[in-house]
This record gives structure tokens, sequence and C-alpha cells, in this order.
């Protein structure tokens, strides 16, 4: 069953720019999916049409099998958007929003302190669930958006750049908290500016770019299009100059680190086996994390 299926969706602004060229797009029910593109390629208008805070011009939305056209409340009650602007009273306290929102989807007082404080204590926020949101960081900030479009317990998740301007311990403490609720049942769209998120997080990826996907598969097989592969080695002992192997390049990062590239047709397992390595002793190695970012960059400047 698809959490999320759009047919031919089409929008054109007054200033006669289309946003949407005709977006095919299906999420199917439990996956962890990331939805690119850069700046005013279309993303935050799809969510907009999604969440019907956008009127489209033309085509279909169904959340969880539902028309939004036949029936917007019963899909609305499936769905639960993260916007990127924080839309709560900086004068409210924090399980005052929380419980507010869940009455305006008929979840029950007694029900919705259960689940807040369920999320409080999941996200970090327990002590702080009695203090006016003005007093609380950005990054709280945002864990309290994340609370407020979970509390009816949704079937289909919308993030639009939940970790934007969030520390790197903060975003770790996100991460895990979603791969959670996604183990649990919640379908998750997650759209990103940091790349090595969506690499992390997401099984399967669109790419969006003027208007037009331009990718839509998952993401192994799209990560599988890159000519090179990006490795980093630690090791042991201090390596003081790149490592000079026919046909691989390397790089010194760290005195104990170094990066290489494996161009297509070449193998890590090669690069492993050549005698100059002999003496190198290697305590670690892992793919660089920029792949996608290269990928990205790739596929959107070669559309434009």
């Amino acid at each position: 069953m698809s959490a999320l299926l759009i047919k031919n969706l089409k929008k054109t602004y007054r200033n006669n720019v289309e946003a949407l060229k005709g977006i095919n797009l299906e999420v199917k029910k439990g996956d962890f999916f990331a939805l690119l593109g850069p700046n005013g390629a279309g993303k935050s208008t799809i969510i907009g049409v999604i969440s019907s805070l956008v009127l489209k011009n033309s085509g279909t939305v169904k959340i969880c099998g539902i028309d939004t056209d036949n029936d917007l409340q019963l899909a609305k009650s499936k769905l639960g958007v993260v916007n990127q602007e924080f839309n709560f009273s900086q004068f409210e306290r924090v399980i005052d929003i929380i419980t507010t929102q869940a009455g305006f989807y008929g979840v029950d007082y007694k029900t919705a302190v259960s689940r807040a404080d369920k999320y409080l204590k999941a996200l970090g926020l327990w002590d702080k669930r009695n203090e006016q949101t003005r007093m609380l960081s950005g990054g709280q900030k945002r864990r309290v958006m994340i609370i407020k479009a979970l509390i009816h317990e949704p079937d289909l998740l919308i993030l639009d750049e939940p970790t934007a301007g969030v520390d790197i311990e903060l975003r770790r403490i996100l991460w895990d908290f979603l791969l959670d609720i996604n183990k649990k049942g919640t379908t998750i769209i997650l759209t990103t500016h940091y790349l090595e998120e969506a690499e992390n997080l997401c099984r399967n990826i669109a790419i969006i770019d003027e208007g037009q996907i331009i990718e839509n598969t998952s993401m192994a097989s799209l990560l599988n299009k890159l000519d090179d592969q990006f490795f980093i080695f630690e090791t042991k002992n201090k390596i003081s100059q790149s490592l000079d192997i026919e046909g691989f390049e390397t790089k010194v990062l760290e005195d104990h680190k170094f990066s290489l590239r494996v161009a297509n047709g070449k193998t890590l397992g090669a690069f492993l086996q050549d005698e100059t390595l002999t003496d190198v002793e290697i305590t670690n190695v892992k793919n660089q994390t920029n792949r996608l970012e290269e990928l990205f960059i790739k596929l959107t400047t070669k559309h434009e």
C-alpha cells in the first residue's frame, strides 16, 4: 500500500512560473524516503500541496489511499508535517502547545498527555514541558515541532529541513528517534540539505529539479551510478606522504588518516593487496560520506 501517491501534479503561479510540471511520485508504506532538490526546485511546493496549504492546478494526491480532493479531513488525519518555520506561540508552555494540537485531531486530553510524555522523554524535553517556548533553544523548538506533528500518531510524517541549524549531537539524537519510529511503522519523507543525512537514513530517494523528478530510485541504486568510490582509512602508524600505488589516488588528511579514490574499473581489494601497504597498519576503513552530494551536484547541474 502507498503512504503517498501523487499523479500528474501541476502547479503554476500567477507570474506563469511552473513550480511543478507533472509530478508522479509514490512512497510505499513504511518507507524512509528522501525528497531532495536545489533551492527553488519545487520541494516546498509539493509539501504545500500535500498538506493543502498550496492549491494545485491539476493532478491527484492520495495519502494512505485517501484522495485529498474527496476527503481532505480524513487524509490530513493520516499526515503529520514538520515545516521549516516555527508555528507556535512563543509565550505558551510546551505541554499546552502539544496537547492543544492533539485536540485539533480529536485526541482526548488524557491520551494527549500520555503521548506528550512519551515523546518529550524520547526527545530529551521532559524537563522543559512546563516552560514557555521562548525560553527554548532553536534545537529544542525543532523537537517541539516534531512532537506536534506526531501527537495524533499519523501514518505519514513529512520533515522539511528538520535539522537545519542544529548541532551535530542533536542531529544524531533526532536521527536515532526517527529511525526508531520508522521501524515501528511510521512512513517518513525527509527533505534536507545535509545530503549525508539522507544517505545515512533513507532507503529510497527522489530528486526534483526545475519542477520535474529527474531521479526516483533506491538510495543504493543511485549511489551505484557514481563512477568513482571514495574511502577514508585510519592507520596505527603515521602516514607522512601520499601512497604511490598505480591506478589509485590517495591523499593524506591527517598523520593517521588518508583518503582513497577508486576509479571505475578498479577495486578496493586490489588496492589493499598492493605490496606498498605492507608496512601500513590499517585500523579502520569507511566510505566517504559525501558520495551523495557529489552525485546530486552532477545530476542537477547536468539537468540545468
